[in-house]
């Protein structure tokens, strides 16, 4: 560990998040328009979408275990390389198939950066300093949150919907160059020694786990397959998750090593994002709807309400990684919960005739929550493993994040459908604002299901221990 802060490379991990948080907002805001350019209706356009979540969701833990394995500096520069190329050949895709193609490569590029931005920013800082190198990654990933949508509807107001790729590669070029800069300096010496075998079959079996749970959590994706043919994919996900298991136990360098989650500040860790990722992506997935549908309010007024999460999250984030390097990640972590907890407290009380000022409040709350929770929790899973695993945990954490905003987009469909059909009494009702009690009050209870999900998190937030954060050695 460095005795002093690498400035350099830690700006090229700040720029890592930036990016990343970037192309995953900026896309979403255009796809009408692509859709209207390309002469094709929004579910084919979707899957560009879909595309890049998978490639992030699916290769993130395999780049992040290649990463410890053979250096992670290389697979961290190829990856702003290959994101730089496919903004300029989303820009130029002729047709909706060509589009789905490149994003799917870009994604590619994304999940290499994603496995690596974490860690690289830990291994900037001082020992001790994991706390302020993520706070630091949460606060670039939310700024890029923050400039996405907005930066994206200026573009396509102003210029072309092709642009908003365009626009991406100085972004692209920048992290290159600060890649080639950063490599060129002396850096640590590897210590000799052959290095672990790669667990080539482990990685193929993760990756078909991961697609085809990131198909079965898609309601798009579901509707394309059919009843049959989602039945049989989760026939075939359960077999092949089995195998990986029994696999993993068996292989000498395993892609997951199942020993690492006998620690227990990664493993409660790990339960605490998961739970917190899947109610915050509920709440994301419900409040558009009842803002534009139920309140009347416009889509451009929704977007200032949603702007008071990542304003929150971005001005909490350092303070709460300087706190927790100091007393490690539970009380922040659980201060964290707690104002989730609260925002989702104030969505019980939501009403057909509620004051605006109310899903104003809830999005704040959940900005402190993330400004509290995540700084914390994500150095606790990347610094609580064995440092030769440490990009498999930052892997790992990205993974989590993308299986949870589908899970989260199912969970609330189907609460809300359920609750739905209970308050309006028709049996196989849609959910509707045309039903507008109908449909707060079915919210009500998906919000009260989140609480109790949130609970458990925080009860798993108390169990990771109080300790600050040391790598420990690999179960045996």
């Amino acid at each position: 560990m460095p005795t002093r802060t690498d400035r350099l490379l830690l700006a090229n991990a700040i720029m890592g998040q930036f990016i990343s948080g970037v192309a995953t907002r900026i896309f979403v805001v255009s796809l009408p328009t692509i859709a209207t350019a390309l002469n094709a209706d929004i579910l084919s356009v979707s899957w560009a979408l879909i595309a890049y979540q998978l490639a992030g969701i699916c290769l993130s833990v395999v780049f992040g275990r290649l990463g410890d394995i053979h250096g992670r500096y290389t697979i961290y520069g190829l990856g702003f390389a290959i994101m730089t190329v496919s903004f300029v050949l989303c820009g130029v895709a002729p047709n909706a198939f060509v589009l789905i193609v490149f994003r799917l490569v870009q994604g590619l590029g994304a999940a290499m950066i994603a496995s690596a931005t974490r860690v690289l920013a830990m291994e900037a800082v001082p020992a001790g300093s994991e706390g302020r190198a993520n706070g630091y990654m949460t606060m670039g990933f939310h700024s890029g949150l923050l400039i996405g949508p907005p930066l994206g509807g200026l573009v396509i107001d102003l210029l072309d919907w092709r642009w908003i790729f365009f626009l991406m590669v100085p972004m692209g070029v920048a992290g290159v160059v600060l890649t080639v800069l950063r490599a060129r300096k002396r850096r640590a010496v590897v210590p000799a020694g052959r290095a672990p075998s790669i667990d080539y079959l482990g990685a193929v079996l993760l990756i078909a786990l991961t697609v085809m749970l990131t198909l079965l959590l898609d309601r798009r994706s579901v509707e394309t397959l059919g009843a049959k043919r989602a039945t049989v994919m989760a026939l075939l996900f359960g077999a092949a998750l089995v195998g990986f298991l029994a696999h993993e136990r068996r292989a000498a360098s395993p892609v997951v090593n199942l020993a690492l989650f006998r620690i227990r500040m990664f493993t409660f860790s790990v339960l605490s994002l998961l739970l917190i990722a899947t109610t915050i992506s509920v709440m994301s997935f419900l409040m558009p709807f009842y803002i534009q549908d139920v309140l009347g309010f416009s889509a451009s007024f929704m977007g200032l309400i949603f702007l008071a999460a990542p304003v929150f999250t971005i001005g909490l984030a350092a303070v709460s990684g300087r706190l927790t390097d100091r007393i490690g990640p539970r009380v922040p972590a659980s201060m964290g919960v707690l104002a989730t907890m609260g925002a989702f407290a104030i969505g019980l009380a939501l009403r057909v005739d509620s004051h605006w000022i109310l899903p104003t409040l809830m999005m704040a709350l959940l900005g402190v929550g993330s400004g509290f929770f995540n700084t914390p929790n994500q150095a606790a899973i990347i610094g609580s493993v064995p440092r030769e695993y440490r990009g498999f945990a930052t892997g790992m954490v990205q993974t989590i994040f993308g299986i949870s905003a589908l899970l989260g987009i199912s969970l609330g469909g189907a609460l809300l459908t359920l609750a739905f059909r209970y308050y309006s009494g028709i049996a196989d009702a849609t959910p509707s604002a045309a039903h507008p009690r109908a449909f707060v009050a079915s919210m009500n209870v998906a919000y009260l299901a989140c609480l109790a999900l949130m609970a458990v998190a925080l009860f798993s937030s108390f169990l990771r221990g109080g300790t600050k954060i040391e790598a420990a050695s690999l179960p045996t």
